[in-house]
């Protein structure tokens, strides 16, 4: 396959992910403590950082974020979460070559450096004062759910020439 065909494939791709982990935080969520967990962006992140590689996931991730605020279904904490536990997901995976470092990344990425990069970012962009201990409840349960999920497709997905194509 020509570059050209498969950077429009890629590209096809990352924006059916985006589709995808929009679609699954209007119709996929559950209480988390004092916010909600919307495990599917978590699950995205994970698939597309073993199937696509990090910069990808954090494309993914921050296309998510952006159409969830400009739609009104997401707040501005969803570039933090989303991009650090994308990024640290793919370049685990790229690491190890284990789907189960992508999650690990995720987890770390997503669940427990998110939260300290959120504090700072939270009372600049949205005039909140709280701790990492406030944000680190509801983003590891998101964030654990999300890449369980993840971890359980990703083999299934990659059965699928289609997926074993875009690596």
């Amino acid at each position: 396959m020509n570059g050209d065909r498969m950077n429009t494939r890629k590209m096809i791709f990352m924006t059916m992910f985006v589709a995808i982990a929009v679609a699954g935080s209007a119709f996929v969520s559950f209480p988390a403590g004092i916010a909600r967990a919307y495990p599917i962006q978590h699950t995205v992140n994970v698939v597309v950082a073993i199937v696509m590689g990090p910069w990808a996931a954090v494309v993914v991730a921050f296309m998510t974020g952006l159409v969830r605020i400009l739609t009104g279904t997401g707040s501005l904490l969803a570039f933090p979460g989303g991009m650090i536990g994308a990024f640290l997901a793919g370049v685990l995976y790229q690491r190890f070559k284990k789907n189960w470092s992508a999650g690990i990344g995720e987890i770390i990425g997503t669940g427990l450096l998110a939260p300290l990069f959120a504090v700072p970012y939270a009372k600049i962009l949205m005039g909140t004062t709280v701790t990492a201990l406030f944000f680190l409840p509801p983003f590891l349960v998101s964030t654990v759910s999300g890449t369980i999920i993840g971890l359980l497709l990703v083999p299934k997905l990659l059965k699928l020439k289609i997926f074993k194509d875009l690596r």
